[in-house]
C-alpha cells in the first residue's frame, strides 16, 4: 500500500505540482520567517493585518480569559456563546442585510449553504472560476446546476434562454472578487439580468469583505435589490481572525440554522476568535485610510511593471509552466521576497502563475523592490 503513495508522490513531483507543509512564523508589518529566512511576505490574505493588531489581539485575550479557551460543543447544543449575537448582528447591519450567521470557516459555509437553500427543483448557475469551497457545496447539493465561462454575460443569458423557464426557482452563484485572477464578478450586468429573467443571486465576497467598499456604497455591499438576497464572506482575510458568515434574510437563515450540515455538525468557534472579529470589524467601519491602503499598493505595483489596473489586492502573472512558477518564486524568495508560485490543480493547466497579495503593511519600498525584482527576472 504504500508504494502504491509513493508512486503518486513521485508523479506529482515530477509534474511539478507536489505541495509540501513549510513551517512558517509570521510577524508584524508583513515579515515571515521561512526556511531559516526572514522575508517580507506578498502571500497572505491578512490584508489589513489585524491578525497582529494590538486591539484585535487583546480583544482576544480578554474574552478567552472571560469564556475560556472553546465553545465546548456545536453551536445548536450550547455552544453559541453570546458573542455570536453580537457579530452577527454587526455583519448584517455592516451588510446591509436582514439577518446573519456565523460558521467554522468559510469553505464551511459554502459547502453548507447551498446544499441547504436548493432543491432538486431549482436551476443553480455558477462561475467557472468559483471557489473550490462552492465546487464543493454545488456537487453536495440536489438542484439541477450548469457552470457558465468566467464571467462571460452572454454565456449566461444563453443558459437562461434555453434552461430558465424549466424551473420555479433559478440561482446565480459569483463571487464579488476571483481569488486566483483578481478580478472582480460583473455584478451590475447580473443584477440587472435578474431583472428580466427572475433569479437570485448568491455572492461569494471572501475576498473583497473589509478592503473594497468598507461598508459604504460599493458592489460587494448589499442593496435594496431584493435579488442579491444571499453573501457569503470569511473572518479568516480581512478581518484577521477565523470564521465564515452568511448575511440574507431571516428566513434562510432559520433554514441554514435546521440545514446546513456543516454548521449543525460543527463546534462553535471559540469565545476569544469571535472577539477579534468584532473588534476587527469595528476598525474596518471606522479607519477608511487602512481600508483603502491594499489596493492603492495593488494599483502602484501594477504601475510600476505596465500591468493592466487592478480590480482588487490580488495581482497575478501568469507564466504558464510549474518549473516556471517555482523559479520565479524561488528567485524572489532569495532576494528577501516570499510570493506563492500557483499551479494546477489550483489554477488551469498552462495558467501556473505568481499570485501578489497586496496589504496595509507593505510599504512603497517593498513595493518598488519586489517589483524590480520582477522585472529584472521576466525581462
Amino acid at each position: 500500500m504504500n508504494l502504491k503513495f509513493k508512486t503518486k508522490l513521485k508523479k506529482l513531483d515530477k509534474l511539478f505540482i507536489k505541495r509540501e507543509l513549510i513551517l512558517s512564523e509570521r510577524k508584524s508589518n508583513a515579515k515571515i520567517i521561512r526556511n531559516n529566512k526572514k522575508l517580507i511576505s506578498f502571500s497572505c490574505n491578512d490584508y489589513l493585518g489585524l491578525t497582529q493588531h494590538r486591539e484585535v489581539i487583546n480583544a482576544n485575550i480578554n474574552a478567552t480569559k472571560k469564556y475560556g479557551t472553546g465553545a465546548g460543543a456545536s453551536r445548536l447544543i450550547s455552544g453559541n456563546h453570546n458573542l455570536y449575537k453580537t457579530l452577527e448582528d454587526n455583519l448584517a447591519k455592516f451588510k446591509k442585510g436582514e439577518s446573519a450567521c456565523v460558521f467554522g470557516s468559510g469553505f464551511l459555509t459554502n459547502i453548507g449553504v447551498i446544499p441547504a437553500i436548493t432543491s432538486k427543483n431549482d436551476l443553480l448557475l455558477y462561475d467557472e472560476l468559483s471557489h473550490a469551497s462552492a465546487n464543493l457545496g454545488i456537487k453536495l447539493c440536489k438542484a439541477n446546476t450548469i457552470k457558465y465561462k468566467h464571467n462571460n454575460i452572454n454565456h449566461l443569458i444563453k443558459i437562461l434562454n434555453k434552461k430558465r423557464k424549466k424551473y420555479k426557482n433559478c440561482f446565480v452563484f459569483t463571487e464579488g472578487v476571483f481569488s486566483m485572477d483578481g478580478d472582480r464578478a460583473k455584478l451590475n450586468e447580473i443584477s440587472e439580468l435578474s431583472k428580466t429573467y427572475n433569479f437570485a443571486i448568491i455572492l461569494d465576497d471572501a475576498h473583497g469583505f473589509g478592503v473594497l467598499g468598507n461598508g459604504k456604497g460599493s458592489q460587494f455591499e448589499f442593496k435594496p435589490n431584493p435579488k442579491i438576497f444571499l453573501q457569503m464572506g470569511t473572518l479568516s482575510k480581512a478581518i484577521g481572525s477565523y470564521g465564515g458568515f452568511i448575511v440574507a434574510p431571516k428566513v434562510v437563515i432559520d433554514i441554514i440554522h435546521n440545514k446546513a450540515r456543516s454548521l449543525i455538525y460543527t463546534t462553535g468557534l471559540p469565545p476569544g476568535t469571535i472577539a477579534a472579529s468584532i473588534k476587527s470589524l469595528e476598525i474596518i467601519k471606522n479607519n477608511k485610510k487602512l481600508v483603502n491602503k491594499p489596493i492603492k499598493n495593488a494599483t502602484f505595483f501594477t504601475k510600476l511593471l505596465n500591468l493592466p489596473e487592478p480590480e482588487s489586492c490580488i495581482v497575478s502573472i501568469i507564466v504558464k509552466t510549474e518549473q516556471k512558477a517555482l523559479n520565479i518564486s524561488k528567485f524572489l524568495e532569495d532576494n528577501g521576497y516570499y510570493v506563492g508560485a500557483i499551479r494546477p490543480p489550483t489554477v488551469p493547466k498552462n495558467t501556473s502563475r505568481l499570485r501578489f497579495t497586496f496589504t496595509s503593511m507593505h510599504t512603497k519600498k517593498d513595493v518598488i523592490n519586489l517589483a524590480n525584482l520582477v522585472k529584472s527576472y521576466l525581462n
